[in-house]
């Protein structure tokens, strides 16, 4: 596969984070601005079957930094120029001298645990991120990197999810999901068929949407930092809507490399008073693909 590096990433970088405020601006709340607090006594809606109808634009769980990122509780986009800094240097852009800024999960506590073995594979992989990471080609962010979706439409039977781009870092592009909710489990002639965002079926615990998700490709990453998985991987997303707000929850499981299940800090979405324009994904070319001194980690 090959690479693209920093004069593409820039511009692409730039394209996304565009995309990714026009896309905010739509939800409400206004260009980054947070949907309103959520009504505590809002009625939870329902569908014919009883169960709570997940359709709507979600957001507030995220901000510009960590909108996708799985694991992010710290660090900030913005980082202060200095005086030493030239007069052209801007906080907005600054953070790219130091992407861990940018970059909570290298930071968070509540990282995935690997097996000892793996630890010196996921440090390479770090360092070597501007070469590796998916993030910096034409790939799919994936589950659970993709981070939850900006607006969904539920029926009875099969529930579809649209994702924004310009997540973890300004990463990925626009994708959608279209998974059957009717309770069957998963048919084993097609576990073996790889994707990007898994072979996923639904079924309900509750009032609890749980999604259930394996046949994954092994090409993306968890998340920034070399935080790969194999494809044995098995990701269990949890949806729990209560009048205008939601719940998500993420397990991912990957025995082959993980010490013991990831449980993915919980996340509380809420329903915007405006829908969600997610435009369609964009296009992608690699470029710069020997230029070693830009494959260094950000």
């Amino acid at each position: 596969m090959k690479r693209q590096m920093t004069g593409a990433r820039l511009l692409a970088t730039v394209a996304v984070l565009l995309g990714f405020i026009v896309s905010a601006a739509a939800q409400g709340g206004g260009g980054f601005g947070a949907p309103p607090p959520a009504d505590p006594n809002a009625p939870t809606p329902r569908l014919a079957n009883g169960k709570p109808d997940l359709t709507g634009s979600w957001g507030g769980a995220q901000s510009l930094t960590g909108a996708g990122a799985p694991g992010v509780t710290v660090g900030d986009m913005f980082r202060r120029c200095t005086p030493f800094q030239s007069k052209n240097c801007m906080e907005w852009t600054n953070q790219s001298e130091d992407w861990p800024f940018m970059s909570g999960m290298r930071l968070d506590m509540r990282q995935p645990l690997y097996k000892p073995e793996f630890w010196d594979k996921i440090i390479e992989l770090d360092q070597w991120t501007n070469r590796e990471d998916p993030v910096m080609t034409c790939l799919p962010l994936g589950v659970p990197r993709q981070g939850p979706p900006a607006r969904i439409f539920a029926t009875d039977t099969d529930i579809t999810f649209i994702y924004r781009a310009g997540v973890d870092g300004a990463g990925g592009y626009a994708e959608f999901r279209m998974i059957p909710i009717d309770g069957k489990p998963h048919d084993p002639r097609r576990a073996n068929n790889y994707t990007y965002f898994g072979y996923t079926v639904g079924r309900w615990e509750g009032d609890t949407l749980v999604l259930d998700s394996i046949g994954f490709s092994d090409e993306t990453w968890l998340g920034r930092g070399g935080f790969f998985h194999t494809d044995k991987m098995r990701a269990i997303e949890k949806f729990t809507r209560t009048g205008n707000q939601m719940k998500y929850e993420v397990t991912i499981e990957d025995p082959d490399v993980l010490l013991q299940p990831w449980v993915m800090p919980e996340r509380t979405l809420r329903l915007s008073p405006t829908n969600a324009i997610v435009a369609e994904r964009g296009s992608c070319t690699e470029t710069e693909h020997n230029e070693v001194s830009t494959q260094y980690r950000h």
